[in-house]
């Protein structure tokens, strides 16, 4: 699976990231993001520990059970820890996403055949995460530093392949795109828990395929 995914994510460019959205209407909001045409979903795990770790997964695991088979990859965010990479394949998940650069996670991560997408901003960060075998490297947060700056450290480290993370719309997702990334992750703008819990599911719909149309 760990191919797939990775081919999904070059090919789809959007990771929805879902965070602070009840277990019961996860289902609802991956099905109103399919329908929107996306197929990339990352659940956060919460870094509070007002929700525990083993929760998260559950969730996830549900997810993945629903979907299976139909094209849609899964992974979890906010993996701090070894422990939580090791849920998140126990759960079926495709992909770990991280805000910091953490050299065991992004081990355990390819240790487990999971595609290892790990947080940075600076080029240290970066080219560190990419020699401990990261298969993306997320940019962020990108929302101060705009595509100046995106398009000025990929100049030396054109072989990183590259998301961006943090302030992306979709008035400027174009604009991200064109700087040479391989994709974006998007957030509360499109995932929003109070839109979720409001039934606003129309609304979440048609911006999922104001996303997908933008990127055409």
């Amino acid at each position: 699976m760990r191919n797939q995914a990775i081919e999904a994510i070059s090919n789809e460019k959007i990771i929805v990231i879902v965070r602070g959205v009840e277990r019961e209407q996860l289902i609802p909001l991956a099905e109103t993001l399919y329908s929107g045409g996306l197929r990339l979903l990352e659940i956060t795990y919460d870094a509070t520990g007002k929700v525990s770790d083993e929760y998260m997964a559950e969730s996830l695991a549900m997810l993945v059970k629903h979907f299976e088979g139909r094209g849609m990859y899964f992974g979890s965010g906010t993996v701090l820890t070894e422990r939580q990479v090791e849920l998140t394949a126990q759960a079926g998940g495709a992909f770990i996403i991280s805000p910091d650069v953490n050299v065991d996670v992004i081990k355990k991560t390819r240790e487990l055949g999971l595609v290892s997408i790990p947080g940075a901003l600076t080029p240290s960060e970066a080219t560190a995460a990419n020699r401990a075998g990261a298969d993306f490297v997320k940019l962020f947060p990108v929302t101060t530093m705009g595509t100046s700056y995106i398009k000025a450290i990929r100049a030396p480290l054109s072989h990183i392949k590259f998301l961006a993370v943090g302030g992306v719309n979709p008035d400027n997702v174009k604009d991200f795109m064109a700087t040479g990334i391989c994709g974006v992750g998007v957030g509360g703008g499109l995932a929003n828990a109070q839109m979720v819990k409001d039934g606003k599911l129309d609304e979440i719909e048609a911006l999922a395929r104001t996303y997908v149309e933008r990127l055409k």
